[in-house]
C-alpha cells in the first residue's frame, strides 16, 4: 500500500511549482471529503470534541474495510486479536454468545478492553445485545465500568426510533458521571423489514443525539442472515434476493454521511465467492464487509482498497483536471471519458480512501 500513496504524493508535488496548484492539492488532499466522512483516526472523541456547529466537518474517519466479530466468551480468540490484521475486531455479546454464557463474555470484554488497551490501526469495539432482548443494559452496566472503555459500540437489531432511544438513556446511565470525558461512535444495524422501513427515522433521531455529544454516529451494517429470516426469503450464492435491500441501506447511509458495512459471506472456504460479493458490496458503495473468520481477511481488505490502477487513473485523471483548470480549458476528455464534476469527485474519493487507511 505504501507505493499507492507515494504516487499520490509524487503527483502534488508534481504540479505545486505555483500558488495556485499548491492550493489546488491542499483543497484536494485535505478538504474534499469522501463518500463517508473524513480525515483518518480510530480514537474516541471528548465531549467537546463531539458537539460543533459544523457536524460532518467535525467527524474523523475510521477505517471499517473489515469488521470481524470475535466472541466475548472466548478467551483464546480475544487474546489473538493484535494480530488477526482487521481495521474493526468488534468484541461480541450478541449472537455469537449462547444465553447461558453472557455473563462470562460481559465479565471477559470487561477485562479485555483494559488489557488489549490501544491496538495500533483497530477499532476495538463492542457489540451488546439489542434492547428488545432484554440484556443491553446488563451488558452495558458491565462493559462500562472498564478502565479503557470501547472506541466503537455496535446495536444490533435496530427496528424503531424507540429502540435508540432505550439505547441512549441507558448508555447515559451506565457511564454516570464519565459521560463528560468520553463519545464512542455508533454503529446501528437494519436486520428487519421493519428497520429497513425506519432506518431515515433511526439515522435522524441517532444524528441528533449525535449533535448533543452522546456518541458519534458512524455506520450502519447489514444484517442479512436476520434479515432474510423476517422477511422469509430464502438465500440464494448471488444474494439477488436482497438487492433492494442493500442498495437501500448503502443510499440511507451516505445521505447520513455515514459508512455502510455489507453482509457477512457465510462459507469462510470460498475465497473466490467472498471475492466477487465483496468487490459487488464495494461496486454498490459499501465501505467494508463483516467477517467471521480470520482466513476472509485478507480478501475482503483487497476488495475494499483500491487497486494500483485505480488510483493511478484517479491521480493522473485529477492532474490532467488541474492542467486544463490552469490553461484555462473547460471540458475535456480522459482516457475516452468526458471528465465532469461526479466523475472528479470519484477520483478525489479514491485517494481519500487511500490516505484513510492505517496501515499503507
Amino acid at each position: 500500500m505504501m507505493h499507492r500513496l507515494y504516487r499520490i504524493t509524487v503527483a502534488c508535488k508534481q504540479f505545486v511549482r505555483t500558488d495556485s496548484n499548491k492550493q489546488s492539492c491542499r483543497l484536494l488532499l485535505q478538504n474534499a471529503r469522501p463518500a463517508c466522512c473524513a480525515f483518518p483516526s480510530n480514537e474516541p472523541r471528548s465531549r467537546s470534541q463531539c458537539t460543533t456547529t459544523d457536524f460532518q466537518t467535525a467527524r474523523r474517519y475510521v477505517p471499517r474495510r473489515t469488521l470481524m466479530y470475535v466472541p466475548g466468551h472466548d478467551l483464546k480468540k480475544l487474546h489473538k486479536i493484535p494480530k488477526l490484521g482487521v481495521d474493526c475486531a468488534v468484541l461480541e455479546c450478541e449472537d455469537g454468545v449462547a444465553l447461558n454464557k453472557k455473563a462470562e463474555a460481559r465479565e471477559n470484554i470487561r477485562g479485555m478492553l483494559d488489557e488489549l488497551g490501544e491496538v495500533e490501526g483497530v477499532d476495538i469495539a463492542v457489540r451488546v445485545n439489542s434492547v428488545s432482548s432484554g440484556l443491553m443494559e446488563q451488558d452495558l452496566n458491565v462493559i462500562m465500568t472498564a478502565q479503557r472503555l470501547p472506541e466503537t459500540i455496535l446495536l444490533p437489531k435496530t427496528d424503531t426510533v424507540e429502540d435508540v432511544i432505550l439505547f441512549t438513556d441507558r448508555l447515559r446511565a451506565a457511564l454516570g458521571d464519565r459521560t463528560q470525558g468520553y463519545c464512542p461512535h455508533l454503529i446501528t444495524y437494519v436486520e428487519s423489514a421493519e428497520g429497513l422501513m425506519n432506518m431515515t427515522d433511526i439515522l435522524r433521531r441517532a444524528q441528533a443525539y449525535s449533535m448533543e455529544g452522546v456518541y458519534n454516529l458512524d455506520g450502519v451494517v447489514f444484517g442479512s442472515d436476520d434479515f432474510c429470516a423476517d422477511i422469509g426469503a430464502e438465500r440464494s450464492v448471488d444474494a439477488s434476493e436482497l438487492t433492494y435491500a442493500r442498495q437501500k441501506i448503502v443510499m440511507v447511509a451516505k445521505g447520513y454521511r455515514i459508512q455502510a458495512i455489507d453482509m457477512v459471506f457465510t462459507d469462510y472456504k470460498d475465497a473466490e465467492g467472498l471475492r466477487v460479493q465483496s468487490e459487488q458490496g464495494a461496486r454498490k458503495g459499501y465501505t467494508g464487509k463483516q467477517l467471521i473468520h480470520p482466513n476472509q481477511v485478507s480478501v475482503v481488505r483487497d476488495a475494499f482498497t483500491p487497486s494500483s490502477e485505480r488510483v493511478d487513473w484517479a491521480t493522473e485523471l485529477i492532474y490532467a483536471f488541474q492542467e486544463h483548470q490552469n490553461s484555462g480549458v473547460g471540458a475535456f476528455t480522459f482516457r475516452g471519458n468526458m471528465v465532469d464534476k461526479p466523475l472528479l469527485l470519484q477520483a478525489r474519493n479514491v485517494l481519500h480512501t487511500v490516505q484513510n487507511v492505517k496501515r499503507l
